[in-house]
């Protein structure tokens, strides 16, 4: 029973930690942003609620899609099988693209054009110093750990 305990609380608190890290993520992001695209607080607080909402969108589609490349035994997969695999990819894929387009249209309501062409942008450098960060802490760990 102890043991049971313990071991639901070892993985409540790992949950926890990981929900805390997305959600400082997802701070940092909406700063780096808020201030690259220079959101003044009326478009920020319009702007955010149509970003999120079809980051979320898009999130459910990706790991729909990862869900359904893993479900995927290529060893045991028939041409016919992999056709009907093929076409539910591409219909996440054209989810992806209307996505990409309603999210345009519904942020040229709330932010300049240009600052929506800007956007992708700033995506990709969030995402690029993420990535180095996580490098860095992985290269840190590594060589901590080296005898």
């Amino acid at each position: 029973m102890q043991k049971t305990l313990l071991i639901v609380a070892f993985i409540a608190i790992t949950f926890n930690t990981f929900a805390q890290r997305q959600e400082r993520v997802k701070a940092l992001k909406v700063a780096f942003i808020t201030e690259k695209l220079e959101l003044t607080s009326s478009e920020a607080q319009q702007f955010w609620p149509v970003y999120n909402a079809i980051e979320d969108e898009k999130e459910a589609l990706r790991k729909q899609t990862q869900k359904l490349r893993k479900s995927v035994d290529l060893e045991s997969l028939t041409d016919s099988e992999a056709n009907s695999v093929i076409e539910r990819m591409l219909a996440l894929e054209d989810k992806k693209h209307q996505l990409q387009n309603k999210q345009v249209k519904d942020l040229l309501k709330v932010i300049p054009a240009k600052k929506i062409i800007l956007l992708k942008g700033v995506e990709e450098q969030f995402n690029r110093r993420m990535l180095d960060e996580i490098r860095k802490r992985r290269q840190k760990f590594q060589n901590k750990n080296r005898p």
